[in-house]
């Protein structure tokens, strides 16, 4: 038998980092599992932060426009700033994290998160506060991404990351949830710029804890920054969610509101016209060619305008009509809170087991008997009733994330399955926003008395998102042919 000589490999020559690309970081040492888990948590008090902000403002709507002498459509702005700029801004500051160093993005984002909510709590004004709150989405963006991503890059394990993802969907989940008794609990003591403040001492932990235990890391191949797409995505969010707020003070026809959906249209051309021609777009539209991503994303709008219009009525309805208090009206939430928190770790196991289908199932029909409770809403509605509403909702809010999340991504690979990702992520928050702004022009001119009856066609609204979401759970066609 003779063997083969072989020829020793050709010395390799280094390569020049290109000037847009940071020199890459040496691989840091595999990390304990004390380490992973350790890295786990300190993400998961990012993303509870970003949660939280989300929702806690909503009960405390009522002191801040008081405090400010800011009318429904002020406040509507101001939650809507933030959720606005987040949504716009997601896909982008993953890619900038792949680039510049994950663990840098992170903190950078925690900085400019802590500096703006000083910025909100000191606002003397409701326009400095919703500068502030846009301030505070910039840096809740480059939490939210990249913190799943440090996640996923330090635990190499599929099925102990199968399980950190599951932690973490658990957590968001349980932050929004918790956003309104978090708020009643704070404004019980003290007023609503303690909403803001609270984040001081969260974003100190967070960067101190992440310059000890976070690793810094990149993606092998930094994605490029697509800033043609970025800059129409955010025109046409603002645009969409700015005719919907403003539209029942201007008027539905008037010549403002004409022109809003005119260049929401040309946004929205130009959009998907520069997006089919990019070689790496910052939305792939390519995705929507699956019509279980499609549906993914459709969930993922439903779920969350369900959930941000249950919170802005119950808010405005049980301080203003029923006379509660801060405390009192978040306290409601808790049934809500509790069926979130206890249904989502359990809808990620059957996700595992047995796919998406029965846990979006589950998810839509809870929905949509939640807000079917409340459409005959009058200022006397029994309050057993309202909690039961609630915990319907949050049960079925529960139930919806994880199989959302797994459509969205299944079956695709690691590259497309974070943009994937991105994308659903993008599409909570804009359902959060829309749900804001559609609440809120329901009940804008309506006394306190009349506010009941005014968000009877909001709760009907939360009940359709409960059937989309039922819609988004039918069985895969079958593919013809082998």
């Amino acid at each position: 038998m003779t063997t083969t000589p072989t020829t020793p490999p050709p010395p390799t020559t280094p390569t020049t980092p290109t000037p847009t690309d940071p020199p890459a970081d040496p691989a840091p040492p595999p990390l304990s599992a004390r380490g992973r888990w350790t890295v786990l948590a300190v993400c998961c008090l990012s993303m509870f932060l970003v949660g939280l902000d989300t929702t806690v403002v909503n009960v405390g709507l009522p002191a801040i426009g008081r405090g400010l002498d800011v009318d429904t459509r002020g406040l509507e702005w101001i939650v809507d700033a933030y959720t606005l700029v987040l949504a716009s801004l997601l896909i982008s500051s993953g890619a900038l994290a792949d680039r510049f160093g994950r663990r840098r993005v992170f903190q950078s984002g925690l900085a400019l998160f802590g500096v703006a909510s000083l910025v909100c709590a000191l606002a003397p004004t409701a326009g400095v506060l919703v500068a502030g709150r846009a301030l505070q989405g910039v840096g809740a963006s480059m939490l939210s991404p990249v913190a799943l991503a440090i996640v996923v890059n330090a635990m190499p394990d599929p099925k102990e990351r199968a399980q950190a993802i599951g932690i973490w969907a658990s957590v968001f989940g349980l932050s929004t949830a918790a956003g309104p008794v978090t708020g009643g609990a704070l404004l019980a003591g003290l007023d609503w710029r303690a909403l803001f403040w609270i984040n001081a001492p969260v974003v100190v932990a967070a960067l101190l804890l992440s310059a000890v235990f976070v690793p810094e890391s990149r993606a092998p191949r930094a994605r490029r920054l697509d800033l043609p797409g970025q800059i129409l995505l955010t025109v046409l969010l603002a645009l969409t969610v700015g005719v919907l707020i403003e539209g029942p003070h201007i008027g539905w026809t008037s010549p403002p509101a004409l022109a809003g959906y005119a260049a929401a249209a040309a946004a929205a051309a130009g959009f998907l016209w520069v997006e089919s021609r990019r070689g790496e777009p910052l939305m792939d539209l390519r995705l929507f060619r699956r019509p279980a991503f499609t549906g993914a994303v459709v969930g993922a709008v439903a779920v969350f305008v369900a959930l941000s219009t249950t919170l802005l009525l119950n808010t405005l309805y049980l301080q203003h009509t029923r006379g509660w208090t801060p405390l009192a009206a978040g306290a409601a939430t808790l049934p809500l809170a509790v069926g979130a928190t206890l249904c989502a770790p359990w809808s990620g196991r059957m996700v595992g087991r047995g796919g998406p289908r029965l846990p979006l199932l589950l998810a839509g029909g809870f929905v949509t008997a939640g807000g079917l409770c409340m459409v005959r809403l009058t200022p006397h509605t029994s309050v057993l009733l309202l909690l039961t509403a609630y915990l319907l909702i949050g049960v079925g809010f529960g139930f919806a994330n994880a199989p959302i999340t797994n459509t969205a991504v299944n079956g695709l690979p690691p590259a497309r399955a974070g943009v994937a990702g991105a994308i659903t992520s993008t599409a909570r928050q804009l359902g959060s926003a829309v749900g804001i702004a559609l609440a809120g022009g329901l009940v804008a001119t309506a006394a306190p008395a009349d506010l009941a009856h005014a968000s009877r066609p909001g709760w009907l609204l939360v009940a359709t998102c409960g059937a989309l979401l039922l819609l988004t759970a039918r069985p895969p066609r079958p593919k013809a042919g082998p």
